[in-house]
Order: C-alpha cells, then sequence, then structure tokens
C-alpha cells in the first residue's frame, strides 16, 4: 500500500493517508451485527474518496456502498469505534450516522377489489371518463389543465417503496437501491403514491398527471422503512437520467436530520429537480418541527386536508410547510391490481408531484423554486394557519393561470374534442366532484 500511496499523495501527506486506513481496518467491517452501526463519511475530495475506496478493498472491507458524485462511503462501524477521530482526519468533510427513515402513511389500505370493466383503450375512445376522475385530484383543480397537457414528457420518480404492476399505472423503468434487484413493491405504500401522482385511468381511476414517465426509486423496504443512503443514491440515480420531479412520501421524525440528504436535495434542486415532500404524521408532536426532507426549503412540503378541506388531525404541524392537500381515506392503485383507500401526509405530496410535472409540461424552464412560489401564490385558503396547512389548499390550474397559461373554454373544449384524439376533458371547468 504505500507505494501506491507515494504515487497519489505528496510525501508529506503519505502519513496522514496511513492514519486513515489503520483507523478504517480497526473499526469498519463487511457485515453488520449487533454491535455496528452504519456510518456515512463524506470525504472532501475525489482523490480522498477513491483513495479510501481502494484501502477498504485492499483490505478486505466492503463498504454498504458508495456514491461517486457525493464522494460518499457508507459502512458497518464497531460501536466502540471514537468517530471523532475519523471526523478530524483531514480527508474528510463529515461523519453522521446512516439515519432511518420511514413512510409516511397511518393507515393500512383497505383494499376494494374489483369495480373496474377492462376496456380496450382506442382512439375512437379516448375521452376523459369524469367519472374515474378521484375527488381528491378534482379538488386541486389538475384536470383543467389536462385539456392542454398530462404531463407528457415529462418524467417522475416515486422514490419510495417500488411501484407495482398494475394496469392503471405504466412504469418506464426504476431501481432499487437496497438490494440492487427488483424494484416491484413489497409493501404497497409506493404504489399508492404513484397512482394519486400518475394513474392513467385506463381501468378506473386518474392520477393528477396520467400521461407523465414514470419511474420507481426502490428506497424502502417491504415494512416502509429505510436508510438515507439508499435515498442519497436514488437521487442521483435520478438526475443521471435526467429525471426533474421526485416525490418523497417518508421522512426522519422529530428533531432528526441529516447533512447527506440535505446535501443530497440541495444538490438536485441545484439541478432543476421538483421535490415534493409530505410533512409528517405526527400531528402536533414535534411542532414547530415538520419532518425532514420536508422542512428543507428546496422542497416542497405539503400537509394533508380531508374531504371537507380540514386539516387532518395527524398532518404534523410546523414552519416550512408550503401548502396542504387531500390525504385522508384516499383512493388509488395497489399490487395485485387492486385498488384501496390509505391516508397520511405520504398521500397529500404526490397531488403537488403530478402537478408540478403538469406546470413542468407547461413551462419546461420554470425553476423549482418559481413552481413552488406558484404554488403558495394561488393556494385556497383554508383555516388552520400557517404552521398547519401553509398558505392553503393546492390549485393546480390557478398556479397555472398565474404564470400565463389560459384555460380554455367549455366551447373550445368542445371544438378541440371534434378535431383531436388525444384525451379531452369534457366536464366543465367550474365544476368538481369533490
Amino acid at each position: 500500500m504505500s507505494h501506491i500511496l507515494s504515487r497519489i499523495y505528496p510525501p508529506n501527506e503519505v502519513h496522514t493517508v496511513k492514519q486513515l486506513e489503520k483507523l478504517l481496518k480497526k473499526t469498519a467491517v463487511s457485515r453488520p451485527s449487533k454491535t455496528t452501526s452504519r456510518q456515512i463519511v463524506v470525504f472532501k475530495t475525489q482523490q480522498d474518496y477513491r483513495q479510501c475506496l481502494k484501502m477498504l478493498n485492499v483490505n478486505g472491507i466492503k463498504p454498504v456502498k458508495s456514491v461517486d458524485s457525493h464522494r460518499l462511503i457508507c459502512c458497518h462501524f464497531h460501536r466502540s469505534t471514537d468517530m471523532k477521530k475519523i471526523k478530524q482526519h483531514p480527508s474528510v468533510a463529515y461523519i453522521q450516522r446512516d439515519s432511518k427513515v420511514k413512510a409516511h402513511a397511518i393507515k393500512p389500505a383497505v383494499t376494494k377489489r374489483g369495480g373496474a370493466r377492462k376496456r380496450k383503450v382506442t382512439k375512437k375512445n379516448s375521452l376523459v371518463d369524469a367519472a374515474k376522475i378521484p375527488w381528491n385530484v378534482s379538488r386541486v383543480k389538475s384536470p383543467r389543465l389536462w385539456n392542454r397537457t398530462m404531463g407528457q414528457g415529462v418524467k417522475v420518480a416515486i422514490i419510495d417503496t417500488g411501484i407495482a404492476k398494475h394496469p392503471d399505472l405504466c412504469i418506464a423503468g426504476g431501481v432499487n437501491t437496497i438490494t440492487g434487484g427488483s424494484f416491484q413493491d413489497d409493501n404497497g405504500h409506493g404504489t399508492h403514491v404513484a397512482g394519486i401522482a400518475a394513474a392513467t385511468g385506463r381501468q378506473k381511476i386518474y392520477g393528477n398527471a396520467p400521461k407523465v414517465k414514470l419511474f420507481a426509486v426502490k428506497v424502502l423496504d417491504q415494512n416502509g422503512n429505510g436508510f438515507v443512503s439508499d435515498i442519497v443514491e436514488g437521487i442521483d440515480w435520478c438526475l443521471k437520467r435526467g429525471i426533474k420531479v421526485m416525490n418523497m412520501s417518508f421522512g426522519l421524525t422529530g428533531s432528526g436530520n441529516n447533512k447527506a440528504l440535505q446535501d443530497a436535495i440541495k444538490r438536485a434542486a441545484k439541478q432543476g429537480a421538483v421535490i415534493s415532500a409530505s410533512a409528517g404524521n405526527e400531528g402536533t408532536t414535534f411542532s414547530p418541527l415538520i419532518d425532514a426532507p420536508a422542512r428543507y426549503p428546496e422542497t416542497i412540503a405539503v400537509a394533508a386536508t380531508d374531504r371537507l378541506n380540514r386539516v387532518a388531525d395527524f398532518s404534523s404541524r410546523g414552519n416550512g410547510i408550503s401548502v396542504a392537500a387531500p390525504g385522508v381515506n384516499i383512493l388509488s392503485t395497489l399490487p395485485g391490481d387492486e385498488y384501496g383507500k390509505m391516508s397520511g401526509t405520504s398521500m397529500s405530496a404526490p397531488h403537488v408531484t403530478g402537478g408540478a410535472a403538469l406546470l413542468r409540461s407547461l413551462f419546461p424552464r420554470m425553476s423549482p423554486a418559481e413552481i413552488k412560489r406558484r404554488f403558495e401564490a394561488s393556494a385556497l385558503r383554508i383555516q388552520g394557519g400557517r404552521q398547519a396547512v401553509g398558505a392553503g389548499l393546492l390549485q393546480v390550474a390557478p398556479a397555472a393561470v398565474a404564470s400565463g397559461y389560459r384555460v380554455p373554454s367549455k366551447a373550445q373544449r368542445l371544438k378541440k374534442a371534434k378535431s383531436v384524439s388525444r384525451p379531452v376533458l369534457l366536464i366543465p371547468s367550474g365544476q368538481s366532484k369533490g
């Protein structure tokens, strides 16, 4: 190892690098046990990062994962390790626990079997069936934009438990950052979230943006739990593929924070990604703190409301909430070609995700910060206060109008319905199922 180091580092730095190698050999292990903990180490330079990976490999230590763009290595360390020595090493930017996150759903899905007669979708049968628009999608006024766009061409990632195959979902691809295996949903949470954002309406229901390119990023396990390092890798995967609308219906609870997660979200926002994040299901327990990542200013933090536009009892209160969206007894897709109702701010966030995809389709150059401002400025004022519902109830079409889009009149929509074969919504713009 010494001759390798001497070729990479100046002589006066070789000793320092050897110290790091010695520390890692004593403290890092390949397999977890009751006496180990997952830690994230982020290095100051790519050179230091690459050299550390070489050290681990030479010494037979396999890290949990590494993320090149963040110079991040996740390893199992003995709990007795003095992390201060590693933290104070000149090559290390910071070291911290690989924090756990949990999905933001509070009730198990209530499955509804059947209910939708299968039918072939053809050009002759291309009008949007208003009966398939759930009350919650209608409530946030996404359908009023469908005459112009249903999200075509916009890539959307559901960073969650995966997405299951379903007749009302069109999955363009995905990744599993936990095991590297299938991105299929083994929990149900991710599939439900995906339907709220992007159900196609081919069978039973529409989501907010039915024509987006939908990607499954599996970072949570069958119990809805996960680690920050898997999420950081998932965000990186999205950015490499040009996915610039992301949904995060999970969180670090209480006052927990994680710099690696925050840095990953900052980087994504800087590259133009709109990130919708659920505020949490802790009610007033940790007020004025909502969960991370929703509390990070680069995200759009979403609270939950019920069918009467009242803030849900479980919805976390605190600073930083942008808007609210329906999150109580929401019908959506489930594994096994099923449908069911779930509650939680997890169900609220994908309304914003779908809405953001529609705005991105209409205004491709609109920045994440501007989309957030438009949603807040156009929100419907409802009771609850800023720490409960933010600016108010999400209103997608008014946000587009405020950005310069003109909602077609009924006569214009009827005329277009006769001249085009793609889906056209025929319900009056003022009508609401909710």
